[in-house]
């Protein structure tokens, strides 16, 4: 039973597909900081890259295929049904109103998506609302590109996980979390290359994509 007090972290994505690469990372992240659930939101037309290959009905079935034994998720579909861009700024504003002042809310990112966060739709109303716990990355730097968004960072960021449980929102925590070497372009390059992929998602989303046929004619990697 989750606590309704408790800290309640947002996982947002375009999952196409789903894959290891997407899921070992933030079930680590749980253990490391003490989250009892994270929710994940696909999202239907994403802002900052081309749209999905699969449809977003079949985005949803392969991630509730892939979260069936892992009662530390749960799938909220809200960016599913808009057929507008998805921005986070707007779905955490409603999220904050739905949970509260007061319940403390997270939304997790990777260090590549800190780096370019400054560019995301009113992307200064984001902390208003929820904490960011970033996935650290190998290759990335820790430093924004200018100044102004580095005092930003600076001014937000924390090293202490009961910040994350204390406060309602408003902190950058950067988690050890270990980096897979796993994208969505791999899965589907090596679907499209009819070679296995194992050992990049769940049996039960692979059986699903070679059922309906998916990435498995595509010309976009």
């Amino acid at each position: 039973m989750v606590d309704m007090n408790s800290l309640q972290a947002l996982y947002g994505g375009t999952f196409d597909p789903v894959h290891y690469g997407h899921l070992k990372p933030v079930e680590i992240l749980a253990n490391l900081i003490g989250l009892q659930q994270i929710i994940i939101m696909p999202n239907n037309v994403p802002p900052h890259r081309p749209q999905p290959e699969a449809t977003s009905a079949q985005r949803k079935h392969m991630l509730e295929l892939a979260i069936a034994d892992k009662p530390l998720f749960r799938l909220d579909e809200r960016e599913l049904q808009r057929d507008t861009p998805s921005y986070t700024a707007q779905t955490l504003a409603q999220w904050r109103i739905e949970q509260g002042p007061t319940r403390p809310l997270a939304f997790i990112i990777g260090q590549d998506s800190l780096l370019n966060f400054p560019s995301w739709h009113q992307y200064e109303t984001i902390l208003h609302n929820s904490h960011l716990i970033v996935c650290r990355r190998p290759g990335y730097p820790l430093t924004m590109n200018d100044a102004q968004h580095q005092a930003w960072l600076d001014d937000h960021l924390t090293n202490k996980t009961e910040d994350l449980h204390s406060l309602p929102a408003g902190k950058i925590y950067l988690a050890e979390t270990p980096w897979f070497d796993i994208s969505a372009t791999i899965v589907r390059q090596r679907l499209q290359q009819g070679l296995p992929c194992d050992d990049l998602l769940p049996p039960s989303v692979l059986e699903y994509i070679h059922q309906q046929g998916l990435y498995q004619n595509s010309t976009d990697a």
